[in-house]
C-alpha cells in the first residue's frame, strides 16, 4: 500500500482538478464573455444559464485542495509557499465573482457595477489559475526540500503566457456552454464567438507544447524517452483533430451539444498530456508522489472518507446539471 495509495490519491486529486477545470471553467468564460453582451438583458440571459449549478462546481477546487493537504503535505506547503500571491489573487477573484453574481440579480441599481465585478473577478481568478498552472509546470527551485525562489518566483514570460492561454481557454468552454443553453441572437453571437476562440486556443496549446522541452523541469522529457512518443502521440493528434471537428462544429446549427462536449474534450486531452509528461512528480522537477506522500495510515484514513464523499459529490453534480438541462430563455431564467 506504501507504493500504491500515492498513485490512487495523485489521480484522485487529479480528477478533482480536471473537474473543477471543466464544471467552473465554463462559468468563468461567461464571465470573461461578458464584455460581448449587447445589452443587460443579455447579460442577464448568459449568467441565467450558469444560476442554478455554478456554486456546485467549486466543490471540486475544495476536494482537490483538500486531498492535496491530506495526502502529500509537503507538496501542499511548497505550492502554498511558493504561488501565495496568486492563489490569493485567485481566491480573492473567486469571492468578488460569487459576490457579483449575487448581487447583481437582487440590485436595483448599479447592475451595470455588479456586472462589471462579475467580468473583472471571472478574468482575474481564470488568469491567476493559469499562473499557478504555468508557475507548477515551469519548475520549483528547491533546496534541501525547501523553496528558495521568492515571493515573486512564480513570475516569468512562461506562466503569463500559461495565464492568457487559460483565460481563452475559458472563454471557449463559455462560448460552447451558451450555444448549448441558449437560442436566436445570443446563440448566434456564442457561436461568432466560438471559432476564432478555437484557433487562439489552438495557437497557445502550440506554444505552451513548444516551450515545455526548453524548461527546467522536463516536463516533456518523458514524451521522447525511447519509444515513449509511438505510444503518446496519438494524444496530440486527438487535440488537433478534436480542435478541427469544434471549429467544423461551432456553425453548425442542428448540433447544439457537440461544439460544448469536444470543447470538454479538447481540455481533458491537454490536461492528459500534461499529466503525463509530469509523473511521478507532483512537484516538478524532482519532488514525486511518494517523496510528498504522508503516511500510508494517514492516506489510508482519509480514503474511507472518500469513499464515502466522492459518490455524493458526483450525484448530486449529475442530479443538478439533469434537472436543469435544456434552453434557458429571457423568460425562463433563474433569479
Amino acid at each position: 500500500m506504501h507504493y500504491w495509495l500515492p498513485i490512487i490519491w495523485f489521480g484522485v486529486i487529479g480528477f478533482g482538478v480536471l473537474m473543477y477545470v471543466l464544471l467552473d471553467g465554463f462559468v468563468l468564460g461567461l464571465g470573461i464573455l461578458a464584455p460581448f453582451a449587447e445589452d443587460e438583458h443579455q447579460l442577464d440571459l448568459m449568467m441565467n444559464t450558469a444560476a442554478p449549478i455554478w456554486d456546485g462546481n467549486e466543490t471540486w477546487l475544495v476536494l482537490g485542495g483538500a486531498g492535496l493537504l491530506a495526502a502529500f503535505p509537503k507538496a501542499y506547503a511548497l505550492i502554498l509557499s511558493a504561488m501565495y500571491l496568486p492563489v490569493l489573487m485567485m481566491v480573492i477573484a473567486l469571492v468578488f465573482r460569487g459576490v457579483a453574481f449575487e448581487f447583481r440579480f437582487k440590485a436595483q441599481r448599479g447592475k451595470r457595477f455588479w456586472g462589471a465585478a462579475f467580468a473583472l473577478g471571472s478574468l482575474l481568478a481564470a488568469f491567476a489559475q493559469g499562473l499557478i498552472l504555468g508557475a507548477l509546470v515551469e519548475g520549483m527551485p528547491l533546496k534541501e526540500g525547501k523553496y528558495i525562489g521568492g515571493a515573486f518566483g512564480w513570475f516569468s514570460p512562461f506562466s503569463m503566457l500559461t495565464g492568457a492561454a487559460v483565460v481563452f481557454g475559458y472563454a471557449l468552454l463559455g462560448s460552447t456552454w451558451l450555444i448549448l443553453k441558449t437560442e436566436g441572437r445570443m446563440q448566434l453571437i456564442a457561436r461568432t464567438l466560438t471559432r476564432p476562440l478555437v484557433l487562439v486556443v489552438v495557437v497557445f496549446m502550440g506554444l505552451v507544447s513548444t516551450w515545455l522541452p526548453f524548461l527546467d523541469s522536463k516536463i516533456m522529457a518523458r514524451w521522447f524517452e525511447g519509444a515513449n512518443f509511438l505510444w503518446l502521440s496519438p494524444i496530440p493528434l486527438l487535440a488537433l483533430v478534436n480542435a478541427f471537428a469544434l471549429w467544423r462544429a461551432a456553425m453548425r446549427e442542428d448540433r447544439d451539444a457537440m461544439p460544448f462536449l469536444l470543447a470538454l474534450s479538447f481540455f481533458v486531452l491537454g490536461f492528459a498530456g500534461l499529466v503525463l509528461g509530469m509523473w511521478p512528480n507532483i512537484v516538478p522537477p524532482a519532488l514525486t508522489i511518494w517523496d510528498a506522500a504522508s503516511p500510508p495510515s494517514s492516506q489510508g484514513f482519509v480514503l474511507v472518507g472518500l469513499i464515502v464523499l466522492l459518490p455524493a459529490v458526483l450525484g448530486y453534480t449529475w442530479w443538478s446539471y439533469r434537472v436543469f438541462s435544456g434552453k434557458v430563455t429571457a423568460e425562463t431564467g433563474y433569479h
